[in-house]
């Protein structure tokens, strides 16, 4: 039995979830996968997989074997890319995924620099606001703003934005200026997600203030809330890179500057536990000194 093949072949059942799914990843058939996955339960002297009515899932021992086959084949792959590329730099496809708003911003127009150092890489570049399953789609590495919900997952920390209250100065003409936080109470917020307002969070020096808002409209994606903030709908709460044309601009304004408010994080993100690939490594190196 060729043992990086079923040690392969096991890794695609596990995170397929079924030898079926397998099968399709690995191009064969799937009385090939459960032949192979039998052979190694025997070789090994233990049994690796349960069924369920989820599908496939890995016993502890299966689990203890998925997480060091996964770093070999990950060691093998890495050294024959070593061994092919040796001189001619990183090359292939490179899978990322990003929020649309803050890839249009802040990480598409100024690429062409990276493609330049790699003449011999491809991005392949998912444009999604959703937690999208990265294995499912092939991601190699996902660019995700805020806080992370999935342990599952490797993630750096590549950047910080800080946060600020604005609006146009039209909405402001109509509907004033606040001068604290509880003045916001009183206006009417661009709300960005699914469900309520919720509280905005405000600091200076020692004082801490919480002060829930409410709006009437309500978008799920941070271009239809650019789009309401800028036909003077509303204020908000922003990350500053989401408007950082406008503000440059006076298009847009800043308001309750002497207060703090919680700055969002921006993460690399890798699926399954897996070491990140040089392509990915790169990309995200350069992603960070270009924020």
């Amino acid at each position: 039995m060729d043992r990086l093949n079923a040690m392969e072949t096991f890794v695609n059942v596990v995170e397929a979830g079924s030898f079926s799914g397998a099968a399709r990843r690995l191009e064969v058939g799937q009385p090939a996968v459960s032949k192979t996955i039998a052979q190694l339960e025997e070789r090994l002297g233990v049994r690796l997989l349960l069924r369920s009515t989820r599908g496939l899932t890995p016993t502890e021992a299966g689990q203890r074997f998925y997480e060091r086959a996964l770093r070999a084949i990950e060691e093998t792959d890495a050294a024959e890319r070593s061994a092919r590329n040796a001189g001619t730099g990183l090359s292939g496809p490179l899978r990322i995924c990003a929020a649309v708003t803050f890839a249009r911003l802040r990480i598409l127009p100024y690429l062409q620099p990276f493609l330049d150092m790699h003449p011999q890489l491809s991005l392949d570049i998912v444009l999604d606001d959703r937690h999208i399953d990265m294995l499912e789609e092939g991601i190699d590495v996902a660019l995700r703003i805020g806080s992370l919900t999935d342990s599952g997952m490797t993630a750096r920390k590549i950047s910080q934005s800080p946060r600020s209250v604005v609006g146009t100065p039209a909405y402001f003409a109509r509907h004033g200026v606040p001068a604290t936080p509880a003045d916001l109470s009183c206006h009417s917020a661009v709300i960005h997600g699914r469900v309520g307002g919720g509280s905005w969070e405000f600091r200076r020096g020692s004082t801490e203030v919480s002060v829930a808002v409410n709006g009437r409209i309500r978008v799920n994606a941070a271009e239809g809330v650019r789009a309401a903030v800028l036909a003077d709908m509303g204020l908000v709460i922003s990350s500053e890179w989401m408007f950082e044309p406008e503000l440059a601009s006076g298009a847009l304004q800043r308001v309750l500057t002497e207060w703090e408010l919680p700055p969002v994080d921006l993460w690399a993100v890798y699926p399954g536990g897996r070491m990140a690939s040089a392509k990915a490594r790169a990309f995200i190196d350069y992603v960070e000194k270009l924020l």
